[in-house]
């Protein structure tokens, strides 16, 4: 049976930030953090294999899904907005789970704010190489002439959307049933024509990817002291020079930097493994027996 999610709008710095919570106050915490361009209801398929009673929390960051479209969208902003959230909400011993932008934020959070988390599950995260960092290699091409500002932005229909993506990789091989989360819960209605358009503007999601090479969290790692389970897939050609979204980002390193990590590698799936396997993903979140309560 599907969860049903109660909406909640936080407001932080005069921003909303949508969350959606669902599960029973007392057990197991979990707080969901989304990708780049993607919303909070692309869990949906992963939380629906997580026991029934845990008390489940995903956000939509600024400027994505329902949360306010307003600046700025630098990463650092997101870990702030996220910490005004986990206080709203009192967190406290929660499995931290962020897919690649949202495995970064919840990495930083947990740093910071280690109380928050009692372990994180990070789903190629966008972590690069030390290295890579203030090498400011977006910034190099103008933020209109980035490939993610020309996407498509406009559809007839939620459905017109879907019928476009299903056949195309790396949509074809993600579980139709989050294709069509996806779609259906991640537009909203034009307001100047008939259709819908993208809930997070490319112009939004492009100008996240520029700043993504200034966002250094290689300070703060070694501080995470709870458990992590990092998750990468197939890593990217160093040498290609074709903006291919379905490899990982991640340093293949990464683990070794942070106290207490696991690293799996699995190369038989894509940067978009929660819509592509959602229930192994959930396996990795639910972890031990001992996690199904709270202390």
């Amino acid at each position: 049976m599907a969860r049903v999610f109660q909406q909640h709008s936080v407001m932080v710095d005069g921003v909303s930030v949508c969350v959606f919570e669902s599960g029973t106050r007392g057990a197991q915490q979990v707080l969901l953090v989304h990708a780049t361009g993607f919303h909070a209801r692309c869990w949906d398929a992963v939380i629906n294999y997580l026991p029934a009673q845990w008390q489940v929390f995903a956000l939509d960051l600024r400027g994505h899904g329902r949360s306010d479209k307003m600046p700025p969208y630098t990463w650092d902003r997101f870990e702030r907005d996220l910490a005004a959230v986990a206080k709203h909400f009192d967190l406290r011993d929660t499995i931290g789970v962020g897919h690649s932008l949202g495995g970064h934020c919840v990495a930083h959070l947990c740093a910071l704010e280690p109380d928050y988390f009692k372990r994180l599950v990070l789903v190629d995260p966008v972590i690069f190489a030390q290295e890579m960092y203030g090498a400011d290699m977006n910034q190099a091409t103008p933020l209109e002439d980035h490939p993610v500002s020309r996407r498509r932005s406009y559809f007839e229909s939620w459905e017109a959307m879907y019928s476009r993506f299903e056949g195309r990789y790396p949509y074809s091989v993600w579980e139709p049933r989050v294709l069509r989360d996806y779609c259906e819960l991640g537009v909203s209605p034009c307001l100047d024509r008939p259709g819908v358009e993208l809930a997070c503007p490319p112009a939004v999601e492009a100008s996240i990817y520029a700043g993504s090479y200034g966002a250094d969290i290689y300070p703060l790692l070694e501080k995470i002291v709870q458990p992590v389970t990092l998750l990468r897939a197939k890593p990217r050609d160093p040498d290609s020079t074709v903006m291919d979204f379905s490899t990982s980002p991640t340093w293949p390193g990464l683990a070794g930097v942070m106290q207490n990590a696991t690293d799996i590698y699995l190369p038989e799936l894509t940067h978009f493994m929660p819509m592509q396997v959602p229930q192994q993903i959930a396996a990795y979140i639910a972890g031990p027996a001992e996690d199904d309560v709270a202390d």
